[in-house]
C-alpha cells in the first residue's frame, strides 16, 4: 500500500521560514515527478511546485516563486519544500503528490498525479 506522509506544517507569523517533508511509502518513484500543491479555505487546489526524479528541473507556481525551494531525497523516498518569507496568503493545507509524469505543463495539473498525502496545515498569520 502506497503512503505519503507530509509533516512540518505549523502556525507561523508573516516573514517566517518553514520546511515541509513528504516521505512515501510501498513502492519507490523511480522516474516520477513529485510535487506539491495547496487549499485554502474556499479556494480550490492550488499548484506549489514539482521536481523530476533526479532533480535537475523544477517548477514553480507564480505565488511561490522565489521564496518556496523544492528538492527531493531518493534514498530516503521523500520530498520537501522550502519556505522563505511566508505570507498570510500562504496559509492552506499542503499536500504531496507523487507519481507524476514531467513536463513543465503538465506537473501543474492535479489529475497528473497518482498518489496523494493526506496534507498538512500551514497557518501565517500577520
Amino acid at each position: 500500500q502506497v503512503q505519503l506522509v507530509e509533516s512540518g506544517g505549523g502556525l507561523v507569523q508573516a516573514g517566517d521560514s518553514l520546511r515541509l517533508s513528504c516521505t512515501a511509502s510501498g513502492r519507490t518513484f523511480s522516474g516520477d515527478a513529485m510535487g506539491w500543491f495547496r487549499q485554502a479555505p474556499g479556494k480550490v487546489r492550488e499548484f506549489v511546485a514539482a521536481i523530476t526524479w533526479g532533480g535537475a528541473f523544477t517548477v514553480y507556481g507564480n505565488a511561490v516563486k522565489g521564496r518556496f525551494t523544492i528538492s527531493r531525497d531518493n534514498a530516503k523516498s521523500a520530498v520537501y519544500l522550502e519556505m522563505n518569507s511566508l505570507e498570510p496568503e500562504d496559509t492552506a493545507v499542503y499536500y504531496c503528490a507523487a507519481g507524476g509524469t514531467w513536463g513543465n505543463s503538465r506537473v501543474m495539473k492535479e489529475t497528473n498525479y497518482n498518489y496523494w498525502g493526506q496534507g498538512t496545515q500551514v497557518t501565517v498569520s500577520s
